[in-house]
């Protein structure tokens, strides 16, 4: 009896070294696939993450100052990038537009200035507000005419059609006054909201009872500039896109200027002389576009590097072409890139793609400009909570989520000293957001903490 069950001990004992070797193996063949240059504890960090074990995730580290690839989880997958995508708008801004941002074009024909527009997002724009077009179209002494070219459509392609109506997603256009957005200021008890520009106001109505069940606190008719207040029972201040068209914009331009401008149709001359209006220094647009992920700012980005690339169209398409061709055609896996903001799901990035590009931004831009031009630890957007300690910000970079998406691409300083470039991207999860952000602080504080 005792020989038997010696006998069935041993037995059971080989199972279980066997199915240990057996575990080992699986794990060492998962590390081979996706955990490629890097330590073994970090792969086991992110592979057996109970957060992260049910959706796609995929994680690229490089040495920001020596190239040296650190570690790759699956960083060769392609991911929907979301807000990420504006780091790739930065990079074209950087290399095709100068210093600063083209205000509009113009030409001068006897009594006549004949203008139009570059994609320049901020003219009276409410956060990033420029008054220079303001100001030389108010002050010329000729006949204003404004000339309609070219420009891409309002929404861009994979847009989501129901968020027309929220401020994150207001139309592209080639000449933009106000953002494209109407702003509302409203006060507990007043019945109607402070609406700017104040053109809108005749627009504006008491929500019908159909609306009343929604948590919006405007809500804007599909196709129509129709707003609809829901009833004011606190203070706030909301934003909603409206409806582009040219005969709209010279509405707004001659109610701003206080003057007649006329439409004239496009047509270059040959040898006639182009001029650009300078306009703000262009940080402060990439800053804003970057630390609160403003999605206007960056879709006209991509318009006003289009028209640096010649005057008779704004088309992100030609935008993205050049930058694929000239700048980013050493990048390891070819980038499906449609728009500037992120917004579109038609977007497909590989972690290690993110990371190159860090690392061109980081070659060719100072690091003290480029992580002022960053969200930071502690400081702005989704970051503000996270990475950082009480001496300041130990993450510099961009995050970006959509629906069961959450990113985050950027610059990591460890303790020792070393300046990292990340991309860590999780698509298809269905878990809260909130859990996936404090699961990959978890992973990149021990980066911060181990290389």
């Amino acid at each position: 009896m005792r020989r038997k069950l010696y006998f069935l001990l041993l037995f059971l004992g080989f199972g279980m070294a066997y199915q240990a070797m057996g575990n080992d193996g699986e794990e060492a063949a998962e590390m081979e696939l996706f955990g490629k240059n890097g330590p073994h504890w970090l792969y086991k960090l992110v592979a057996h993450s109970p957060v992260l074990k049910q959706h796609q995730v995929g994680l690229s580290i490089t040495d920001a100052a020596t190239g040296e690839r650190l570690f790759g989880y699956r960083d060769e997958e392609y991911f929907v990038p979301a807000s990420t995508m504006k780091l790739f708008s930065l990079y074209a801004g950087l290399h095709l537009l100068g210093d600063s941002l083209p205000s509009l074009r113009y030409v001068v024909r006897q009594d006549s200035l004949i203008f139009w527009g570059t994609g320049d997002p901020t003219l009276l724009h409410g956060d990033v507000p420029s008054r220079a077009a303001f100001q030389f179209l108010q002050r010329r002494p000729e006949k204003l005419f404004y000339a309609q070219i070219p420009c891409v459509e309002p929404f861009g392609p994979g847009w989501s059609w129901d968020d027309y109506n929220y401020y994150y997603q207001p139309e592209r256009g080639p000449f933009p006054i106000y953002g494209h957005t109407v702003r509302f200021y409203a006060r507990a008890g007043k019945a109607q909201p402070l609406v700017l520009p104040q053109v809108f106001t005749a627009s504006v109505a008491p929500a019908p009872s159909g609306y009343l069940n929604r948590s919006d606190h405007v809500r804007r008719a599909v196709l129509e500039n129709k707003f609809f207040v829901m009833p004011i029972q606190k203070n706030w201040v909301d934003e909603t896109p409206f409806r582009t068209s040219p005969a709209l914009l010279m509405s707004l331009l001659q109610d701003t200027l206080h003057r007649p401008i006329l439409p004239a149709p496009w047509q270059a001359r040959a040898q006639e002389q182009v001029h650009t209006l300078a306009g703000l220094p262009v940080d402060s647009l990439y800053r804003r576009m970057i630390q609160v992920s403003d999605n206007f700012l960056a879709e006209q980005l991509l318009l006003m590097c289009s028209s640096r690339l010649g005057p008779d169209s704004l088309n992100t398409a030609r935008t993205i072409r050049t930058m694929k061709q000239r700048y980013l055609h050493d990048l390891p896996d070819a980038p499906v890139w449609v728009d500037g903001s992120g917004l579109s799901r038609q977007n497909l990035i590989t972690p290690r793609d993110m990371t190159m590009l860090l690392l061109k931004l980081h070659q060719e831009v100072s690091e003290q400009r480029l992580l002022s031009l960053l969200a930071a630890g502690g400081g702005h957007g989704t970051l503000r909570r996270l990475y950082h300690d009480q001496r300041g910000p130990w993450v510099w970079g961009k995050t970006g989520t959509l629906s069961n998406t959450h990113n985050l691409a950027g610059y990591l300083r460890t303790k020792k000293g070393r300046l990292l470039a990340f991309s860590f991207m999780n698509n298809n999860h269905v878990q809260e957001t909130s859990a996936i952000r404090l699961e990959m602080q978890k992973v990149l504080a021990q980066v911060r903490e181990r290389m």
